[in-house]
């Protein structure tokens, strides 16, 4: 194992920790929901929509990138914040691809940024895991296909013998 691959594991290990210790519970969402219908205001839909892309509901996730994205478009003036927020729910939903171009055009405009970075080599890890997962279904799913066919051949050649 190289050292990228090594560095890409560890890095999403602990974006993995690091999510599941900060998904916001429901009071937290509610008020942040009444807060933002009561008052409404580009800084209280931020702040909502943050919170949802930490959720681990798949809805609210991507209800928090749709909203996030709309702040972006509108030139709020956190767009960085918006963009990491809607990586964050991307990668929690298992759009790896997705979660690492926004980290990546993060990165382009913030080199700095530790947190995007760790991000990013998380989602590389989570979609190189999600395709050597693919790849051994498929292996499991055309190994039980073959023996399929090869115990209905043996049958019929049984049968065939019987006559």
């Amino acid at each position: 194992m190289g050292k990228t691959k090594g560095t890409q594991r560890r890095a999403k290990a602990s974006v993995d920790e690091k999510l599941s210790l900060s998904a916001p519970d429901r009071d937290l969402l509610e008020s942040l929901a009444v807060e933002c219908a009561s008052q409404p205001s580009s800084d209280n839909t931020f702040q909502y929509a943050f919170a949802l892309a930490k959720s681990d509901n798949a809805q609210e996730l991507e209800y928090s990138v749709s909203i996030l994205d709309g702040l972006v478009k509108e030139n709020y003036q956190h767009q960085l914040d918006c963009m990491y927020g809607a990586a964050t729910a991307l990668y929690l939903l298992g759009k790896y691809d997705e979660a690492r171009v926004r980290c990546e055009a993060i990165i382009r405009s913030n080199p700095d940024n530790r947190s995007t970075a760790e991000l990013h080599l998380a989602c590389i890890e989570g979609a190189e895991d999600a395709r050597d997962k693919e790849i051994k279904q498929k292996a499991v799913e055309g190994t039980i296909g073959v023996a399929a066919v090869g115990l209905a051949l043996g049958l019929a050649g049984m049968l065939l013998k019987r006559r």
